[in-house]
């Protein structure tokens, strides 16, 4: 009962800090309302990290995540890209409204834009802009670097790293690949793709593994969190954005 106590005072604590320090940030594609979350420090013209959240939209992970970049001295907004009306409630749904965006990739690149122009509005240095994801925003980041959008880097976070049948094209940005030894939702085939892709760009690009980590291992609340992974991935996450953007 005792543990069971400390884990809801503990997730309750969380609960509060989100709510203190993230604020809603209401955009929109065309009529279709988007809300997403943006940090409290957002005077100064501050360098800006966009987070594209994994597969179910916004969630503990990118709200830790933006909370941790705004002591590191970012403006962080964690993007919506699905809209008011269609988050998915559960992981089916997830599935499906993911793998929608992930064959049309232009909207999803249209998407992130959106969000990207609505992080500058809101006070990030429009020169020293990064945008990071996870799983499902981990393939985001990488459509980031494919659309060529003036970003000065991207991380994808045990993304998908597949770009299905078309061809390799320019990559401007600097690109961090985060990649979980032990993922398998992402084939060896799409590795080798990827790595070539950036090799044919002659892209500024580095991709680091990370052992005995299954595909989710940066998230406490996953089956395969692995806690001295995750740190170290981070701490690479944080070197990463301190020398593009610092």
């Amino acid at each position: 009962m005792k543990n069971l106590t400390t884990i809801f005072l503990m997730f309750f604590m969380t609960q509060m800090t989100f709510a203190q320090n993230l604020k809603p940030i209401a955009y929109k594609d065309g009529n279709q309302k988007l809300n997403g979350l943006i940090t409290d420090n957002t005077k100064g013209k501050k360098p800006g990290v966009l987070i594209l959240p994994a597969w179910k939209g916004i969630d503990n992970e990118a709200k830790t995540a933006a909370l941790e970049l705004e002591k590191q001295g970012y403006i962080a907004m964690i993007a919506d890209i699905y809209g008011e009306g269609h988050i998915p409630k559960d992981n089916t749904e997830a599935a499906k409204i993911s793998s929608q965006y992930k064959t049309d990739y232009e909207a999803y690149q249209k998407r992130i834009s959106i969000a990207l122009d609505e992080l500058k509005k809101s006070g990030a240095n429009a020169d020293k802009i990064a945008v990071i994801g996870y799983c499902f925003g981990g393939t985001g980041a990488l459509e980031t670097a494919r659309a060529n959008f003036p970003v000065q880097g991207v991380v994808s976070i045990h993304g998908g790293l597949g770009k299905g049948n078309r061809p390799d094209g320019k990559l401007s940005t600097k690109i961090l690949i985060i990649h979980p030894a032990d993922d398998k939702s992402v084939s060896e085939e799409d590795i080798k793709n990827v790595q070539n892709e950036m090799k044919n760009a002659k892209a500024d690009w580095q991709m680091i593994y990370y052992a005995n980590s299954g595909h989710t291992f940066t998230n406490p609340e996953s089956t395969d969190y692995n806690e001295i992974m995750a740190k170290r991935s981070w701490e690479h996450v944080l070197m990463f954005l301190n020398e593009i953007l610092k």
